[in-house]
């Protein structure tokens, strides 16, 4: 893995990278480059095998982004992640962890709930924090 300084430029060497068009301040085209086909199908076939595993991160990533972009932008996106985490597994040496699923969305809900409170704040409401158990 000495080849690549860092993730980006390994996900990017195999395409699996968005893309970032951007003319005039207007966003174009994110699609993918071509790439290796072979690496590619195989991260693929691995994003849908990750997004079916019950009770892993990915399955959340996956589920997070294809309500929002489609199955198959989704399928791309953990991919992605997949290369990612096998970067950092053979760059350290250390074996992977998986956080789960209930870590991913309890951050998300987390980050969901800090922008709507940024977003009143600058409305102008004053936003106290109450935390209630239930």
């Amino acid at each position: 893995m000495s080849k690549f300084p860092d993730e980006a430029h390994l996900s990017s060497w195999a395409a699996i990278c968005p893309g970032n068009n951007e003319s005039a301040g207007k966003k174009k085209s994110g699609k993918t480059r071509r790439g290796n086909n072979y690496l590619k199908a195989t991260l693929t076939e691995s994003a849908w095998a990750a997004s079916r595993t019950k009770g892993a991160a990915l399955n959340a990533v996956y589920h997070i982004i294809a309500r929002r972009r489609g199955k198959k932008r989704a399928l791309v996106a953990v991919g992605h992640r997949i290369l990612i985490e096998i970067y950092r597994v053979l760059k350290t040496g250390k074996p992977y962890q998986d956080v789960g699923e209930d870590i991913v969305n309890e951050r998300r809900s987390k980050k969901r709930e800090q922008a709507m409170i940024r977003d009143l704040e600058r409305r102008g409401y004053a936003v106290s924090k109450v935390m209630t158990t239930i």
